[in-house]
């Protein structure tokens, strides 16, 4: 979330308990997703097509819309009324977008950028206040600390989870009924972290109480994010101590998933692994921003049919800065030191081929409309 309207949502949440729940849409696997959810919209990917290589200097109806995803994700500060004109500021957006995500910083809205834009990911900003630990925020290749300087980063001030509260319990918004199946995905993605910190998590039957509350919306739903629907911002958490966890209902949401290797081709436009999504924000909960190790949980962005819920080394090495180790990890001891320790993030979204990349511009474009 962003961290400057803290204060004001949590207090917004405290007196709201969010109104509006949504029924959340899963599946037991990819191949039960109905074939109407899994096809492409042509009006929207002819929309976004003209947008594959614009570059400084141009003027082309629907760079406004790119130029409040950059804002959105903190990449352009300003948040007046935003034109068509590819300008400054928005090459300046685009160099850094490009760096932080180990693309070529060509400025241009080139084919591996657009590709790596229309992925569905979290929406918790990449850089708040302007400031970034990901590789934007870090010392050019080449320089004598760059081998150390390690790559997860924190919410501004480093908010953590008080010394004293090692137990952290955690409740499921009543209205959304979830089943014990889909639960038990979120306590799986819990003990990811609880096996490397001495953090315990356990569920309790008492939202309000809990301090972590998790919740399936739709659309606006009073906290300031609102959701975009399918293929958009999957999710957002909050900085310690707010314990917010909500996740975009209109998702097709997988359970158990498998990465697609075969079977249904548009598939890949509108599966979601629940658990990997549910790890990368508990990540935040615990005041981990994002990072540019793309294998890591922390990373921002998670292809569409694809599962990742193991916690990698750059995962690991950060959370435990915060919290230290748990007694029995027997993992990496390789202390790294982040560049920034007052840096990013919190809220949230989630390679493929060529084909595979333009068609995700079909869902997405909606979402920048909504923008």
């Amino acid at each position: 979330m962003r961290i400057p309207l803290f204060i004001a949502i949590l207090f917004v949440l405290t007196l709201s308990s969010i109104r509006s729940p949504a029924s959340a849409h899963f599946f037991p696997n990819i191949s039960s997703i109905p074939p109407s959810l899994l096809k492409p919209n042509a009006t929207a990917w002819a929309a976004f097509q003209k947008l594959l290589g614009c570059h400084s200097g141009q003027k082309v109806d629907g760079l406004a819309k790119i130029k409040k995803y950059f804002h959105y994700f903190g990449y352009v500060n300003s948040s007046g009324n935003f034109t068509d004109d590819f300008d400054d500021i928005l090459e300046y957006a685009i160099k850094t977008y490009q760096q932080n995500f180990n693309l070529n910083t060509t400025g241009v809205l080139d084919g591996p950028t657009i590709q790596h834009i229309i992925k569905p990911r979290c929406g918790n900003a990449d850089i708040v206040n302007g400031a970034t630990t990901m590789n934007s925020g870090k010392p050019p290749a080449g320089t004598p600390t760059m081998h150390t300087v390690a790559h997860y980063s924190f919410f501004p001030g480093r908010p953590r989870w008080p010394a004293s509260k090692t137990d952290l319990t955690y409740a499921f918004l009543p209205a959304n009924s979830l089943t014990d199946t889909i639960k038990s995905v979120f306590s799986r993605a819990f003990d990811r972290w609880s096996e490397v910190t001495p953090l315990t998590f356990t569920e309790t039957a008492s939202f309000q109480s809990a301090d972590i509350k998790v919740g399936f919306f739709a659309g606006d739903h009073n906290d300031g994010e609102p959701f975009d629907g399918p293929m958009g911002t999957l999710a957002h958490a909050f900085s310690p101590p707010a314990g917010h966890f909500h996740l975009d209902g209109e998702e097709n949401w997988v359970i158990d998933s498998v990465p697609i290797d075969d079977g249904n081709f548009f598939s890949t436009l509108s599966a979601v692994d629940l658990e990997s999504v549910a790890v990368h924000e508990i990540g935040h909960l615990l005041g981990l921003g994002h990072s540019s190790v793309e294998d890591s949980i922390m990373y921002p962005t998670l292809g569409a049919g694809t599962r990742r819920v193991e916690l990698a080394n750059d995962d690991i090495q950060g959370v435990q800065e915060l919290y230290g180790s748990n007694p029995n990890f027997t993992g990496p001891s390789t202390t790294l030191t982040p560049s920034q320790e007052n840096d990013t993030n919190g809220t949230p979204k989630f390679g493929l081929s060529w084909v595979h990349g333009f068609l995700w511009l079909v869902g997405l474009f909606v979402t920048l409309v909504q923008f």
